[in-house]
């Protein structure tokens, strides 16, 4: 079953995203994806030329959508949570489904339960009796560890670490080579930033950082 996927975003991390794709068609996983292109509202010319590097058409911006065939899929390739949750509500209005895709050098425990538009990385480890929402996306080499909650658009960076049973509410990045320690909860759109180490829950819409995070 071959499935007409679109990528929002023209970015790095979208790039990124359209990997996962190719290596998900090259180990002859299901379903077999065929990228009609990527739309952004505002590509920069500098990201415009690396999309052309693979051979992918640019099709425009998020309103190309009003006019897509019904059985075309999206997948948002943005980094920044509360863009992403932006973006993914100006898609919902076209009716177009949300894509998961995860990297076959992924490892997904028991017992998980996901939303649409789940994006793994390689690397990615995520172990038993996790829940991650909409549009999550799990980076490079990071963990999730048991028993996790993982609200929608949270973004969890390339080698950071969720212990387990901790919550992640809506929104909430997890910077490059974090922990999250044992049981915490991290507020709504809260960021913890690159190398920091949660040893409290965070209260929402706060950034936090150091060793131990403040």
């Amino acid at each position: 079953m071959t499935v007409p996927l679109v990528i929002v975003g023209c970015g790095g991390h979208g790039r990124e995203v359209l990997t996962i794709a190719s290596a998900v068609n090259a180990a002859a996983l299901l379903p077999r994806w065929q990228v009609l292109g990527f739309v952004d509202d505002r590509p920069n010319e500098v990201n415009l030329k690396r999309v052309q590097r693979h051979d992918v058409p640019y099709l425009g911006g998020v309103s190309w959508f009003s006019g897509a065939p019904a059985d075309t899929h999206h997948v948002i390739g943005i980094g920044d949570p509360r863009v992403r949750r932006a973006v993914a509500e100006r898609i919902d209005r076209y009716g177009i489904p949300a894509a998961s895709l995860v990297h076959p050098n992924a490892t997904l425990g028991s017992d998980l339960r996901h939303g649409p538009g789940l994006v793994v990385f390689a690397g990615a480890r995520v172990t038993t009796n996790v829940t991650l929402g909409r549009h999550v996306h799990l980076n490079q080499n990071c963990t999730v560890g048991h028993d996790c909650e993982l609200a929608d658009h949270v973004s969890v960076n390339p080698l950071a670490a969720i212990s387990g049973d901790c919550r992640l509410e809506e929104g909430v990045l997890v910077g490059t080579t974090a922990a999250v320690l044992q049981g915490l909860r991290v507020g709504r759109d809260s960021t913890v930033g690159a190398g920091a180490c949660v040893v409290r829950d965070v209260p929402a819409s706060v950034v936090v950082k150091g060793v131990p995070a403040r």
